[in-house]
């Protein structure tokens, strides 16, 4: 089992809202109205961390190993929201988010291939450690500039920790956790292609509810996430090439297989897959 193991890594780590925020150091004059609304929507997102929990219980049902470490992850990913709305309410009470702007992002995303999924946030965290890395540049104010780099921080361990446990699935489903890895990986190293940002917040999860079935979509204002990205702290390409980087990186590490472009991964994915659909198709139904 890995969860004992990441428990203590993580609990090792763990920072205190009171003791490790630097509160008494904010600055009013360094926080604009602009930037205070983007902690909101922020802490607002972050709240999706309730719904995405109970797709990972639902969907690894038969995984108490990883189960288990989602009470690690839903802990912290609801601590993240819970220390931006304690800044807002500290200094911009007016702009803390209701409850029902809370309970606005949860709802039931449809069942989806586990290692899929499993691929999918460990790309989302990575993403989102460069987004809050870039954020605490943006912002004046020294008080959310140090949150944003403590939350980049815990999206990285985050990262690594779902890495270990796509380790552990190709080692128990080989060819077929390398497709769904790859596959994923393909999309989410692809987003310079896209009209809009690759990360799980922003990714259509139920049919009865499109359009507004995207975290993103429920938010108090739609459109935020790609205002603050492009507008706010400059997500350029440069940044977005550091993230396809670390994706790249990381799925020549589980594949052990070099990859300096999304092109050589794409290939790889085809390779995988067709080795898995031949071997599928050698198996004869009812056979031993």
């Amino acid at each position: 089992m890995l969860y004992p193991e990441l428990f203590k890594q993580l609990e090792a780590v763990r920072w205190d809202m009171d003791k490790d925020i630097p509160w008494a150091a904010f600055d009013a004059a360094k926080l604009s109205d602009e930037q205070a609304q983007t902690v909101k929507m922020n802490a607002i997102t972050e709240w999706s961390a309730l719904p995405a929990t109970e797709m990972f219980l639902r969907d690894n049902k038969d995984d108490s190993d990883f189960s288990a470490f989602m009470s690690i992850w839903f802990f912290e990913e609801q601590k993240h929201s819970l220390v931006l709305m304690e800044y807002l309410k500290r200094f911009r009470p007016e702009l803390a988010p209701t409850e029902k702007e809370l309970h606005d992002v949860r709802f039931e995303f449809e069942p989806a291939p586990a290692l899929e999924t499993l691929m999918l946030h460990f790309c989302g965290e990575i993403r989102l450690n460069h987004w809050y890395r870039r954020a605490a540049e943006w912002h004046t104010e020294p008080v959310i500039k140090h949150i944003y780099t403590t939350l980049s921080q815990d999206e990285a361990r985050h990262g690594g920790a779902y890495l270990r446990y796509m380790k552990r699935a190709i080692n128990k489903f080989g060819n077929e956790a390398k497709a769904a890895f790859t596959k994923v990986g393909v999309l989410m190293a692809s987003a310079r292609r896209t009209a809009q940002a690759l990360h799980p917040t922003n990714l259509h999860v139920n049919k009865a509810l499109f359009p507004n079935d995207t975290i993103q979509s429920r938010l108090p204002d739609p459109e935020w996430l790609e205002h603050w990205l492009d507008k706010q702290i400059n997500f350029d390409a440069a940044w977005e090439g550091r993230v396809v980087e670390r994706i790249l990186h990381n799925m020549s590490l589980l594949m052990d297989r070099s990859f300096k472009s999304v092109q050589e991964l794409n290939r790889y994915r085809k390779e995988v897959t067709a080795s898995l659909n031949a071997g599928n198709a050698g198996i004869v139904p009812g056979g031993a």
